[in-house]
Order: structure tokens, then sequence, then C-alpha cells
């Protein structure tokens, strides 16, 4: 087996980002005047931010709507997103086993690089701007032997890439919805991380 090396998505697996994200969603808003239901948005993170805009700006204004919510997304959503329980202990554990870790996320990688540094998550490789069968083009070229995720499609992401996909329910998805995308372990929080990793990692012999 490859050196142990572990991709995360970040929104919702490693990361809260709901209030921050529902703050700049309303700052969207007050700059545009399209109301957007910030609560309904962030009950659903994980695809990426056009699907999102696309439910609440006409075809013609989508492209200029994410390029000023991404304008106003440092001031509004950085500060009030917090690691999920776990996530830094997660880190460690791969860490402590030599392993690397990678940041796979829908996000573009200049806010995702901002998350990171705001709350201290060192990381190895970031690839951003990727979702469902996409994100296995990042995983395949940094040699990733796992993918943990919150979504569905990061479980798609995992299959395609050929490495075990590990659910982690803190997302909008349900540990029988991650099952039924594939995932081969589904925790319910990453606080269960550092126990299960050597299951995981077996499971990645098996591959």
């Amino acid at each position: 087996m490859p050196a142990l090396t572990v991709g995360f998505d970040l929104d919702m697996t490693l990361v809260d980002s709901r209030p921050g994200i529902a703050a700049a969603y309303r700052a969207l808003t007050a700059r545009t005047g399209v109301p957007v239901d910030a609560d309904l948005a962030v009950s659903r993170l994980g695809p990426p931010l056009r699907t999102e805009i696309a439910h609440w700006f006409p075809p013609e204004q989508v492209e200029s709507a994410v390029q000023v919510y991404r304008e106003l997304y440092p001031a509004y959503a950085i500060t009030p997103t917090l690691l999920l329980p776990g996530a830094r202990e997660a880190i460690d554990a791969i860490r402590a086993r030599g392993g690397r870790v990678l940041v796979v996320t829908s996000k573009i990688g200049r806010l995702a690089r901002l998350h990171l540094d705001h709350l201290g998550l060192a990381v190895d490789e970031l690839a951003g701007d990727l979702f469902a069968e996409q994100k296995a083009t990042a995983l395949r070229e940094h040699g990733a032997t796992h993918y943990v995720g919150d979504h569905v499609a990061d479980m798609v992401a995992a299959a395609a890439a050929g490495v075990p996909g590990i659910g982690v329910a803190t997302g909008p998805c349900s540990s029988a919805e991650l099952r039924a995308a594939g995932a081969e372990v589904v925790l319910d929080e990453l606080t269960e991380f550092p126990a299960a990793l050597d299951g995981m990692i077996q499971l990645a012999l098996e591959q």
C-alpha cells in the first residue's frame, strides 16, 4: 500500500461553516436585493456554489452573483466558522502514523485556504472547485488512500478514485444515505476517527 494519505472534504466534514456562509448569503441579499433563504441554503451544503445560487437568481445573473458572493465571503464567512469536533485530532492521528492530509473541496481554493489558515489547520495539499467525480482527479493525483466526507457525492468521489469512502454524518446526509452511496465506514462525527483509523488502513490494504 502507498503511504497513508487521507483526503477530507471541508464544509461540514472538517469545519462547521454554516454560520459564516449564512452571513455571506445575507450580505449577498443586501448587496443585490435578491432574497436568498440563508438557513435553507446552509442546510444543503456540498454541491458547487453555482448550484445553490441558481435556486435564487435567474440564469443570466448566476455568474455575477457568484462573483459578488465570493467578494463578500472573506469579510463575512471566515471568522464565524469553527472546527467540527474531532477534526484536529483526526489530522493528528494521521500524522502520528506518518501520513499526509489533503483537503479536496467544492469551495474554490483561495477561500478554503482562508478557513484553514484562520483555524490553524495544517494540510499537505489543497484542491478546490471540485465536486463528486471531479474530486477523484485530485485524489488520484495526490495519491490518496482514503477520502472522508459528509455528502453522498464524496462517496462517489472515493469510488471513482478507487479508495475507501469514509462517511461522517455531520452534514446534510444521514448515515443510511452515506452507506447507500458506498461509504465503507460511517462515523457519527470525527471524534470517532482516531480509534477507527487502523481499521480504515486495513480497508485500503484490501482494495
